[in-house]
Formats: C-alpha cells, structure tokens, sequence
C-alpha cells in the first residue's frame, strides 16, 4: 500500500456521508467531506444482487437510502425468496433471474452492475458471468478462493471493459479512516506492534454434540468446496486489511496456528479457530486471531508514543476507539453498505477509473496473504510473501 499525505477529516459524517466524499488512490479511501451536502438526483446506477443470503438483506437495506444507486433486481437460486424479494421491493419480473438463464441479462439495458454475494467459490463463476454481459461488478471479500481465479476475474473485467470493485465497505468507515490516518502519519509514531481479533460465537455449547448436515446450503461457511476455508477466509480477512491499511505496507512474512476444533461435527473441513502472525518490512508486526467459536471483534496498535484502539472494531460496529493522548475518538454511526455502495457507483458514473484500493488489484493481494497463512498453518513453517 502507498503512503499518503495528512489531509483533514471532518468529523461531521451522517447516514448520508457516502454522498459527501471523494476517493483517490490507495490506500487514501476518501478526500475530506463537503461541508454542505447537496442531495444528488442525477441518474442512478441500476443494481442486481446475485445470490439473496443475509448480507444480501443488508446490501438491500442500503440500496434504498443510496443516492447513487438502487436495487433493480435480482439473481437466485431458490424461487421462494425470488417471489418473497420480488414482492418486498417491488421487483419487475423481467429483472429476476435464476443461476441457469443468468447469461440473459446481458440483453437486459435495466441492469448496470451485478453485486456478487454467493459462497466464496462461485464468487469467480459469476463475476466472470456478469463481465462477459457487460456489466460491472462488485465481489463481495473474499475475492476467491485463489489467486489464479482473482486472476482470470481482473483479466475477463478489463477484456470486456466493465469495472470491478471488492465489497470493502470498511474503506468508507470514519473510525477506520481516522484509524489509518493515525497509523500511516504516525500521529503517535512509528506503529510497531498490532493485535486485532473477529470471531463470533457460532454454535451452542450445549449441543455440541448434535449432528451437523454440511450439505444443507445455509451451512456452506462450513464446507472446504463452498467457503474454501474457514474463520480465516471469512472473518479474518478483515484482519488482514486492517493491518495493511493502518501501516500502509504489505506484510513481508506470515507464521500461523491451527486452534483448537472443539466441536468436531461442525468443522470436519475447515478450521474453528486460527491465529497468525504478519511481518512488515518496517519491522512492525500484527498479530491476529479469528474464530467461529468464541467471540472477539478488537484492534489495537501500539506506536512509539502511545497507542489506539478499538472494541468493537472489525464487525459491523457501532464502534467505539480510543486514543492513549486522551483525544477526542467519536465518529457517528454511517450506513456501511449504502456509504461503500454509494462512493463506488458515483466513480462509475463520472465515467472515472475506480482506485486500486477498491478493485480487483486489492483483492488479490488479500488472498495471496490468506493461502500463505494457509500454508503456513499447515507446515508449521514461516512462509515469505516477497
């Protein structure tokens, strides 16, 4: 990641900051906000949500506060919630599609982007489906589940001249933005060491015992051919961004351990628990942790002259930071999904390059990390990303 130069922040975000924001290069999300927000009521980009699971719902509640964006349709496999979303937000049925006629979309002029919301390994599938139509896309994190298939996504994107974007609604957040602005001017100094944990508690205890069917389709986080992996893949990898954009580097190293499988029915493919190491090459170092067993959802770097943090920190928040100088931490609350949604749709509609910190380019780079991990994991040996 690059580094960037200190500019201002206004700490005056509402649920409508993703329309008062300008993004530039990466890893410098956004510019400062405009002191007086004029509503938008240009053209609005016409969107279709491909696979309807729960972040599908939370994409569907931001697209109805977006201003440069809307929900115009839809893409599943199941009828039911396609009659059930249909009816809900007043979906025209010439803009419902299921997996197998997904292709026609592309004689559909209503649709602008598709936004990608599968299991991680139909991520590539559809992304790919959706280029070949002449649509943009936004991916939601992970990328894939490999580099090579990241790979064919970025080439099949530029070869059908559509832009692809990645689902990091955090680039948009203040709390992260203020985050990497104090990690990256060293507002505290140089940041030597960083902790940041996601987990969520995903079983109960008390049935720990119980039967698991790993092919019922809402257990596919569990499945190695669906999610590619476990806690890491899924949670972690908001780990991994945060580390890279507070130090505004790349890590160097990674070393990394299986946790314990505590409940054996459940996680027969994929790990519960992980924890991991990242090397910097400003000697920094990052170590994180995730898990589906128990919860964790904190950040906390220590610098030269101090420390910040923040509990919750990686989730969905609201969150709530801390600065060791005792100065004022307090960003309201903004529509995550409407915010990113919002900033990534007005770029495409000024007819603009979207910048690297949102695209496939930055994808790739988190999934090169996470197979590393991976690997490292598995042999018990340190792994160099150089």
């Amino acid at each position: 990641m690059e580094k960037i130069t200190r500019r201002s922040f206004v700490n005056k975000f509402g649920l409508g900051v993703g329309a008062s924001v300008v993004m530039t290069t990466l890893p410098s999300f956004i510019t400062e906000a405009e002191k007086v927000h004029k509503p938008y009521t240009g053209k609005k980009l016409n969107i279709a949500l491909c696979g309807l699971g729960n972040y599908a719902s939370l994409l569907a509640e931001g697209l109805q506060v977006s201003e440069y964006c809307q929900l115009a349709g839809i893409v599943t496999g199941t009828p039911s919630k396609a009659e059930t979303w249909k009816k809900k937000y007043n979906i025209p049925e010439k803009n419902i599609y299921n997996y197998e006629n997904f292709d026609s979309i592309a004689k559909n002029k209503n649709i602008d982007m598709v936004y990608v919301v599968t299991p991680n390994s139909l991520h590539k599938e559809f992304t790919v489906r959706a280029a070949k139509a002449g649509k943009h896309v936004i991916v939601e994190k992970p990328m894939a589940i490999t580099v090579e298939d990241c790979e064919e996504m970025i080439k099949v994107c530029n070869d059908n001249n559509v832009q692809l974007a990645m689902g990091y609604r955090l680039h948009y957040e203040p709390n992260h933005l203020e985050i990497k602005r104090l990690g990256q001017e060293k507002v505290l100094g140089q940041v030597r060491y960083i902790e940041t944990g996601l987990g969520y508690s995903t079983y109960d205890v008390r049935d720990i015992n119980k039967p698991v069917d790993l092919n019922a389709r809402k257990e596919w986080r569990l499945t190695k051919k669906w999610a590619g992996g476990g806690c890491l893949i899924n949670l972690g990898i908001y780990c991994i961004q945060v580390s890279r954009y507070v130090l505004g580097e790349e890590p160097i190293a990674v070393t990394a351990q299986f946790g314990t499988i505590n409940n054996k029915n459940r996680f027969k493919e994929v790990e519960e628990n992980i924890t991991w190491q990242m090397e910097f090459p400003s000697g920094a170092v990052a170590n994180c942790s995730s898990s589906y067993g128990f919860g964790i959802d904190r950040f906390h770097a220590a610098a030269d002259e101090g420390f910040f943090e923040m509990s919750p920190a990686v989730s969905y928040g609201p969150f709530v930071g801390k600065r060791s100088d005792g100065k004022p931490f307090n960003f309201p609350v903004i529509n995550q999904q409407q915010t990113q949604m919002d900033e990534i749709c007005k770029v495409i509609l000024a007819d603009k390059k979207l910048p690297n910190h949102i695209t496939g380019e930055e994808g790739i780079k988190d999934v090169r990390i996470i197979n590393a991990i991976y690997k490292a994991a598995e042999t018990g040996k340190k792994v160099s990303l150089k």
